[in-house]
């Protein structure tokens, strides 16, 4: 299960994180594997991001600081490849706005990733996911350097382009010719979002992809 960001609507509070690890330990129960990537709430208020939520987040959420994106996981043939869109916006002048940006050294390693993924065979799809828009952004919440993105992505094969932050819930599948690409409502229906969670079959047509009330951002 993929999870696109904001996972806590604040991280000054402590108690979030802790609540939000008593859902994914259920979901792990049940024999899910949680994907979790940083959304703009996650390392502070929404539009206040601090480096000191940073080993926080990975200490919850995975349980070492020692994560480096891209993170990548390869589950039953597919590649889930998470980004951190939020991390270069750690600094005291990015406090304007809900904006995300990768980084030049993180899209580095993603694109030598995609390189080592090319001449792996195993490996039947490839999912991409991340917390801020790639496209369609509204103004001061888009991902900074998404031509950046978008020139390592196109001619690549990307199976699905998963994202979250303004939680609507929109298809646009086809874009940067990637067949797949979703952003996700809030799991806490927040302002109002009926959810807009799905499960998706990379076996068939993105055209049939179920969108359903499905308790999990993807």
């Amino acid at each position: 299960m993929v999870v696109t960001g904001d996972l806590v609507d604040t991280a000054l509070n402590p108690a979030n994180y802790e609540e939000t690890m008593l859902y994914f330990n259920k979901l792990r129960d049940y024999g899910y594997t949680v994907l979790p990537v940083p959304g703009n709430h996650d390392y502070g208020t929404g539009a206040l991001a601090s480096k000191k939520f940073v080993n926080e987040f990975k200490r919850t959420f995975f349980g070492t600081h020692d994560i480096i994106y891209p993170k990548l996981d390869i589950i039953d043939k597919i590649a889930f490849i998470g980004l951190d869109s939020m991390a270069e916006e750690l600094h005291w002048y990015d406090r304007l706005g809900a904006n995300g940006e990768l980084g030049d050294p993180q899209l580095e390693r993603f694109a030598q990733l995609l390189t080592e993924l090319d001449k792996d065979k195993s490996c039947k799809y490839r999912v991409v996911y991340l917390h801020h828009h790639p496209f369609d952004p509204e103004p001061l919440h888009e991902l900074k350097d998404s031509e950046k993105l978008k020139a390592i992505l196109k001619g690549r094969r990307i199976d699905a382009l998963l994202y979250g932050h303004n939680h609507k819930g929109k298809k646009r599948n086809g874009r940067w010719d990637i067949p797949r690409c979703y952003d996700a409502g809030s799991s806490t229906r927040k302002l109002g979002s009926t959810g807009y969670h799905r499960v998706i079959d990379l076996n068939r047509d993105a055209r049939f992809d179920y969108d359903g009330d499905f308790h999990g951002d993807y």
